[in-house]
């Protein structure tokens, strides 16, 4: 034995068949590497069923859900107190947060036994007067002070501020079982009027342990005590917590893992002195993990081991004492102090002498090794249970390598001066090896850990008022959606009223479309289609065999530069000619996405550009009229165009030939638009009374007026005004795939106030344009514990905890159903007008929309959102809606073939 500077070395003699004895009592605690898996394994099943609903019930392992919500972050701040109950003392703290600091003041109280043995009433009473006193002593006077109660008994937890005592333990017998003990603790204190104290939450001293740790040490996600009793908690994603409502985030979880083994899964591992030690206990058949690693139990089996062996005249020459012989003489901290090898053998002499033996060196070597078996043991159970915790993480957080802290604290890894080592190194080399995990030991206990709760819940309150009042400006009541919808009717109306439309927002445009295309001959063909709507060009080669065969459609992309963008009208329209030299000579469809008055099928004044064009000498020209003449300046070149068309209205009639029902064209995607089959006697801006007319909507330019102001928010007038048409399409601009990123970004700003991520913000945040809409589609798709929200904003430069994950993708749903909402509710107008149009009290025969659009398609919730608002908006009218698969180029191909027969015949 090394002792100091000292090297002892002992010889002994042991008879055969005494080694062989004390050999089997000592393998009869040792548990291989493969076992100690299968235990983690069964105690990992028994976490997953303790965690559901319905399996919840016959778990062994409660896996009782605590609504910790939230680990520290460190920008809390705050003079907070904390009750920390859990014994015959209690102890009072003053904890004050700030500036990343934690100054605490305390005071410990004891519990008289009457008032442990008394009523409830009495021991909160006497709690409420040692709190009364502690802030008198300390002078401390405020009109209202947050506490924090570390409540260490079994209690079913409701939320964080109400807890229901399930039963008392560790000799309290104060009645009041099935009451909120918070409750309890505040008609005390309420029935003093002393002082104001606000009960904001309870924890368990696990739970406390953990937060004390997580306050300098953010990826401490687990608390594990291991002392008189032993308990386990970690942050569980809540999406796997089927006890609680709810999806996002996480939720510190209490095991309460010392019920693990009550339906016999460990009876094949527990020995005679376990079994003889839980028939000796207040709870027979309960408790089982605990009674095998708790410091409650520890001395004992080592106890009874001694006797067992003493009487095979293994030990002290066959002879037990009477103090030998009795319960609880032999404590789990001799153990520890027999295992010190700073002391050699003396300490084992000492303890073993107090229990009147007379101990040989060599007794004193084998108690020794009794003492560390057993200690070995319960941390090697310890650790199979926490690498049960670390692996499940790792697996449901999808991550390679999981690095995560453990808030540790108990008497026995405080004290024992191998446990703390063991747990480690076990954990490491033996059963998760793919965790890097850091033990950190507990200074001050889970008084501190409940008022850091307290100073986090208080923040989370401040910070969700604050972003309740930031988002609530977004959402939109069935009241203003029906506001809307009637304000798009009435602008419709003026935008069809010839002594109006000049001045309606919502223009209106007819498009000369008359018929829904019916898959005949005349629609046969090969047709070149240019579509110009943003800053991607495509050419495509459209072959139409018929309705049964379908379209082939073959395109190629072009990019449009920002400098042709901005440049000169005639560069641009060159620069589109030149993207079709490549192509045979054929007729030409021309689709352009941007706000145009037709007065043909083939001729169409632009009125205005929009998504970031500025082409010089273009607006007030006819469009196809500069793309003939860039096409006539090249004499290789020989097109001739016949057809301008929206792609709004190239989707309708693309759906359109697969559904004869589709009179709706909706586009959801980097701009947003409609058109409609609207009735010729409607239309007072073009001749004729007959038949019907597409028109293009060009809705993006409603409420250009002001008309629906007031539903504006303070981030949708800075993305207006910085982008490059202020004051121009912003009823678009509120629902459109080139400004919901932005919408979002200037949102996410407001960390500058503190409210998210620490109160910093990356350069790359305030850059304008960097948060995409896309991101919005991949935040709002993430059920996996919010990695893909982690991912975009750590690319972006944040760090972000998990709270400020879930504000992230609650902002970004905020902003896309308020844009479905707004999408739906102009549907909405347009369906109730084709539905009066044809004087019906219900149109039964439903309405199909064709949609194209990366919203629709991409985002999540977007379609159902749309949906759902026509719906309740539009109860009258049956509607389905049909995505596009071809976009547009198939739709303007066969009006293409329209226009040629019309060109040929002079009608259809």
């Amino acid at each position: 034995i090394f002792s100091g500077h000292n090297l002892t070395i002992y010889y002994t003699k042991v008879e055969k068949n005494g080694i062989a004895n004390i050999g089997k009592c000592l393998d009869s605690l040792y548990l291989s590497k493969e076992k100690l898996l299968q235990i983690s394994s069964l105690m990992l099943e028994n976490m997953k069923k303790g965690l559901g609903k319905d399996t919840n019930p016959t778990a062994t392992v409660k896996m009782l859900p605590t609504y910790v919500r939230a680990t520290p972050d460190r920008t809390e701040k705050g003079e907070f107190l904390a009750l920390d109950l859990g014994g015959t003392n209690f102890r009072v703290l003053r904890v004050k947060v700030e500036e990343k600091n934690v100054e605490m003041e305390s005071e410990i109280y004891a519990i008289p036994q009457e008032i442990m043995l008394g009523t409830g009433t009495q021991l909160f009473d006497h709690i409420a007067q040692c709190l009364s006193q502690f802030l008198d002593k300390h002078y401390i006077i405020k009109k209202t002070l947050s506490l924090g109660f570390t409540f260490s008994f079994p209690c079913k937890q409701i939320d964080l501020q109400k807890s229901i005592l399930i039963s008392w333990t560790k000799g309290f017998c104060s009645g009041v079982e099935g009451e909120d003990v918070v409750l309890l603790l505040r008609d005390a204190i309420c029935n003093r009027g002393d002082y104001d104290i606000d009960v904001i939450a309870v924890v368990n001293d696990t739970v406390g342990t953990m937060i004390s740790y997580g306050y300098d040490d953010p990826k401490c996600e687990i608390g594990l005590i291991v002392g008189t009793g032993s308990s386990a908690c970690y942050m569980e994603e809540i999406c796997n917590i089927d006890l609680i409502e709810g999806n996002e985030g996480r939720m510190c979880i209490n095991m309460e893992w010392g019920a693990f083994g009550d339906d016999g899964v460990l009876s094949d591992i527990q020995t005679e002195f376990d079994l003889e030690v839980d028939r000796l206990s207040l709870n027979p058949g309960k408790q089982t993990f605990e009674k095998m690693i708790s410091g409650m139990y520890m001395g004992e089996i080592v106890r009874l081991i001694l006797v067992q062996l003493a009487n095979q005249h293994l030990l002290f020459n066959g002879i037990t004492t009477p103090a030998l012989m009795t319960k609880g003489k032999f404590e789990t901290k001799n153990v520890s102090e027999i295992e010190d090898n700073t002391c050699g053998l003396a300490k084992a002499k000492d303890i073993l002498c107090n229990l009147n033996l007379d101990p040989s060196d060599q007794d004193c070597i084998i108690v020794k090794q009794i003492c560390s078996a057993v200690s070995t043991r319960s941390a090697n159970l310890c650790t199979a249970g926490l690498a049960s915790i670390v692996n499940h993480i790792q697996e449901t957080r999808g991550l390679d390598n999981l690095k995560t802290s453990v808030g540790v604290d108990g008497t026995v890894y405080k004290k024992h001066p191998k446990y703390l080592r063991r747990l480690p190194q076990f954990l490491q080399q033996k059963l998760a090896p793919d965790c890097d995990v850091n033990f950190i030991l507990s200074e001050d206990g889970s008084g501190k850990g409940a008022a850091t709760v307290t100073a986090v819940a208080y923040q989370l309150a401040e910070q969700r008022c604050q972003i309740d009042e930031t988002l609530v400006s977004f959402k939109l009541s069935s009241d203003q959606l029906v506001d809307i919808k009637q304000k798009m009717r009435a602008e419709m109306e003026k935008g069809l009223t010839k002594e109006t439309y000049l001045n309606a927002s919502v223009k209106m445009l007819p498009t000369f479309v008359r018929t829904i295309p019916d898959g005949s001959d005349k629609e046969r063909g090969n047709y070149l289609v240019l579509e110009l709507g943003d800053t991607n060009f495509q050419v495509l080669f459209v072959t139409i065999e018929g309705k049964e065969s379908g379209a082939k459609i073959e395109n190629k992309t072009y990019l449009i530069s920002e400098e042709v963008m901005h440049g000169r009208g005639e560069e641009l329209f060159d620069k589109i000619v030149d993207c079709i030299d490549e192509f045979l000579k054929l007729l030409l469809g021309f689709i352009f996405s941007f706000p145009c008055r037709l007065t043909g099928l083939d001729k169409g004044i632009l009125i205005n550009w929009t998504k970031g064009f500025k082409a010089s000498s273009c607006e007030g020209e006819d469009v196809v009229m500069l793309l003939q003449e860039a096409i006539d300046r090249r004499p290789d070149v020989h097109c001739d165009v016949v057809a301008i068309v929206n792609d709004t209205v190239g989707i309708m009639m693309a759906c359109g030939y697969e559904e004869p029902n589709c009179e709706v064209g909706l586009i959801v995607g980097t701009g947003s638009n409609a058109c409609y089959m609207e009735e010729m006697k409607n239309i007072e801006t073009v001749e004729g009374d007959e038949g019907r007319m597409c028109i293009n909507m060009e809705w993006g330019a409603f409420r250009d007026d002001g008309c629906i102001d007031e539903f504006i928010t303070q981030f949708d007038r800075i993305v207006d005004e910085c982008s490059v048409n202020a004051g121009k399409q912003r009823y678009e601009k509120l629902m459109s795939g080139m400004y919901l990123g932005e919408i979002v970004r200037n949102i996410l700003n407001f960390a500058e106030k503190g409210i998210l991520f620490c109160g910093q913000v990356s350069e790359q945040l305030k850059t304008k344009d960097v948060f995409e809409t896309k991101f919005l589609s991949q935040i709002e798709s993430d059920r996996l514990v919010l990695l893909q929200v982690r991912s975009i904003l750590q690319d972006l430069g944040l760090d972000s905890n998990c709270d400020g994950r879930i504000i992230v993708k609650e902002a970004c749903h905020t902003v896309s159903q308020r844009a479905a909402q707004l999408c739906g509710a102009a549907v909405a107008a347009v369906v109730e007008k084709i539905r009066e149009n044809r004087s019906l009290d219900h149109l039964v025969s439903a309405v199909t929309v064709g949609v194209d659009g990366s919203l629709f398609k991409l985002h999540p919730h977007f379609s159902f959102a749309i949906k759902y608002t026509v719906k309740e908006l539009a109860p009258q009218c049956d509607v389905s809606f049909l995505l596009s698969q071809n976009g547009a180029g198939k739709g303007v191909a066969l009006i293409t073939a329209m226009a040629c027969k019309i060109r040929e015949t002079g009608h259809l």
